[in-house]
């Protein structure tokens, strides 16, 4: 199981929106779409001067992720709607492989 895992930073203002986004059309139909994905954690905090985003998402295999983001899958899939709303983001995303899952 891969984890993807990426940052964007919004305004205060747009940042309900910007989470409305990812939850109602970004990752709403994706399961359907892409062989192999397994979800998204989305999460958020507040900073002095911005919100920040990391986007946590679980596939399959390196492959489901090409799925997703095309062959340079390091390179960040921000849709232009998502764009609008940030005021930042990284340009790459981060690959890990999950080793262990331990839940109390």
């Amino acid at each position: 199981m891969i984890e993807r895992l990426w940052r964007g930073w919004t305004e205060p203002a747009d940042a309900d929106a910007y989470e409305r986004l990812l939850r109602e059309q970004v990752f709403a139909d994706l399961a359907e779409e892409i062989d192999g994905y397994r979800g998204v954690r989305i999460l958020r905090r507040e900073t002095d001067e911005c919100v920040e985003f990391l986007t946590a998402m679980r596939f399959e295999s390196i492959d489901a992720v090409e799925q997703f983001a095309g062959g340079d899958y390091e390179q960040a899939h921000v849709p232009p709607e998502a764009r609008d709303l940030l005021c930042r983001f990284d340009d790459h995303a981060e690959h890990f492989e999950i080793r262990a899952e331990i839940e109390v």
